[in-house]
């Protein structure tokens, strides 16, 4: 089986209306504050034109300046405060699901795997990000 069509998911429910979560992760200023999945990371910048064929970049760094990348994308489709799909630089498929339900919102993320890393570290590093993402929400709430 090609690794590619394999398909990953995370999920994990914040306690905090919807509203307030699409904010916290549509924002530059606070994807800067979310978006690693360790505190040995970093993201010093992030650009967001949140809409059908706008673009995203986040730059990732280790904090000791050993290494870093962007992760960027170009939007498929917004659906406000319910759904964000998008196409990796790379070609690779992601959708992220909002889901309300008063004051908590459940996030699920589908993505495509990629070659070069095994499944098992992809979903890790993507469940780590999202729940450094909900520590950050719930902080803000």
């Amino acid at each position: 089986m090609d690794i590619k069509s394999k398909i990953i998911t995370v999920t994990t429910s914040v306690k905090a209306p919807v509203e307030k979560v699409w904010e916290l992760w549509t924002t530059p200023e606070h994807i800067k504050n979310w978006n690693r999945a360790n505190d040995d990371w970093h993201t010093p910048k992030a650009e967001n034109n949140l809409r059908a064929g706008g673009r995203f970049v986040s730059r990732m760094e280790a904090k000791d300046g050993s290494m870093g990348f962007d992760f960027g994308g170009t939007y498929d489709e917004i659906k406000a405060k319910k759904l964000i799909s998008y196409t990796l630089d790379d070609g690779r498929k992601v959708e992220v699901v909002f889901l309300s339900d008063g004051n908590t919102t459940k996030i699920t993320e589908n993505f495509e795997a990629e070659s070069t890393n095994p499944i098992e570290m992809q979903q890790e590093g993507w469940q780590a990000i999202l729940d450094n993402f909900k520590i950050y929400a719930e902080s803000k709430s």
